[in-house]
């Protein structure tokens, strides 16, 4: 069994920062890639950023400049600067994990709101 759990969500004032993180847990044997989507209500899941077991990072282009994503071992963070009224969001980790065959699997989210 494998689960990613989510940190780090909260409020914060427009332009402000915060930091999540998400940490994979159970027989993993590798991970592909881990990233990070996001769902505003109403609205579509979009995908956030995103970086391989390689270190190469993809980032919407909304994000670009003030999300940046990194990952320690099993452990994904996405340092959020510049925090605007329109990143409020349920913020999503998602990551293609190696257990026994290549499985993908999703955290239950946290909440993101910007506001004053």
């Amino acid at each position: 069994q494998v689960q990613l759990v989510e940190s780090g969500g909260g409020l914060v004032q427009p332009g402000g920062s915060l930091r999540l993180s998400c940490a994979a847990s159970g027989s993993i044997f590798s991970i592909n890639f881990m990233g990070w989507y996001r769902q505003a209500p109403g609205k579509e899941r979009e995908l956030v950023a995103i970086i391989t077991s390689g270190g190469i990072t993809n980032s919407a282009d909304s994000v670009k400049g003030r999300f940046t994503i990194s990952r320690d071992k099993n452990t994904v963070y996405l340092q959020m600067n510049s925090l605007k009224p329109e990143d409020t969001a349920v913020y999503y980790c998602n990551a293609q994990i190696k257990v026994a065959t290549i499985v993908t699997v999703w955290g239950h989210g946290t909440q993101v709101t910007v506001s004053s």
